[in-house]
């Protein structure tokens, strides 16, 4: 992949804004069932130790799982882990509690499986046109960069065997392995929509590069073509149908995601606004609300409170 497009995937992934958090780790033996499903929530799933069967009853496949294996949920999608092949039978398999986290234990399968959060306002812009999930297999030649990875999450629960106190580096190894992922869907062309895909057309990773550099300039659909080299008819059609939006929508999107990254470094409200191309505060808080869903104040108001709430917590933990 060109050097171009790799940093651009670089500052995709960075704008992610990832928070991930341990549902449970340990162990289960016998007949038992385990998901994620219901919380409306990305989840993952990773394969310690032992092996067991995903089932996905809304579409009826089931696949086998071993360890070294993951699942990531980028939506809540309908699933269940066990280990019966036999989907019926999987359904009525216990929901029990796990176990403390021992390879030594015969016919035993391990796990670590939580959620992600994606905090940032507009992630649901970028991710929509991901698959559901992605199951990374351990065995496969693709995807070597994590299994040193997989390697140190391993070590982490075998030193925190108890499910009530996991190792807190087990999220940070996840988040690594989330992003790797991510990254070779993007490189392999995996996503066939949307923001990622512009990144599979050179003359549209151009374009993008030059909007990051520049989002304060006059970027007219006539400009956009220029910089991809088109004429503006050609352009308008070809990059619709490759990002599946009009290039002015995907112009509003780049900025309101670069105003909000400023904005919670700390950037004044004007300031942000005028350094992605909008005059009047007003005109910039109807384009932020259009695009998130939200207005700008609200994003404020949510720093202040995580911010207040991060200095109480250690502030009490310091009294106390």
């Amino acid at each position: 992949m060109p050097h171009r497009q790799d940093r651009l995937i670089q500052w995709l992934l960075s704008s992610l804004e990832l928070q991930t958090t341990l549902f449970h780790l340990g162990q289960y033996c016998g007949s038992w069932q385990a998901s994620t499903t219901g919380l409306a929530r990305a989840g993952f799933h990773v394969l310690l130790h032992g092996d067991c069967w995903l089932h996905l009853p809304h579409s009826g496949q089931s696949q086998a799982l071993q360890a070294g294996d993951a699942v990531f949920f980028l939506r809540d999608v309908p699933h269940l882990l066990s280990p019966h092949a036999d989907a019926t039978l999987a359904a009525q398999a216990p929901k029990i509690p796990m176990a403390a986290f021992d390879a030594t234990v015969p016919c035993s399968t391990a796990l670590a499986c939580g959620f992600f959060e994606f905090r940032a306002p507009l992630n649901s812009v970028f991710l929509s046109s991901f698959p559901d999930y992605v199951i990374v297999s351990g065995q496969s030649g693709t995807l070597q960069e994590i299994k040193p990875l997989f390697d140190l999450i391993l070590a982490e629960a075998q030193h925190s065997p108890h499910p009530d106190a996991p190792s807190p580096l087990i999220t940070r190894l996840v988040d690594l392995m989330f992003f790797y992922v991510i990254r070779h869907l993007c490189q392999r062309q995996e996503v066939s929509a949307g923001l990622w895909a512009v990144l599979a057309r050179p003359e549209f990773a151009l374009l993008l590069e030059a909007i990051v550099r520049q989002p304060e300039h006059d970027w007219t659909v006539e400009a956009m073509a220029d910089v991809a080299c088109m004429s503006r008819t050609r352009f308008f059609k070809r990059f619709s149908e490759t990002v599946g939006t009009s290039p002015s929508h995907f112009l509003a999107q780049i900025r309101m995601r670069l105003a909000t990254q400023w904005m919670e470094e700390g950037m004044p409200l004007s300031r942000a606004a005028q350094s992605v191309g909008y005059q009047s505060d007003a005109a910039f808080s109807r384009a932020f609300k259009k695009i998130t869903g939200s207005l700008p104040g609200s994003l404020r108001r949510g720093m202040a409170a995580v911010q207040n709430g991060t200095f109480e917590q250690e502030n009490g933990t310091f009294a106390h």
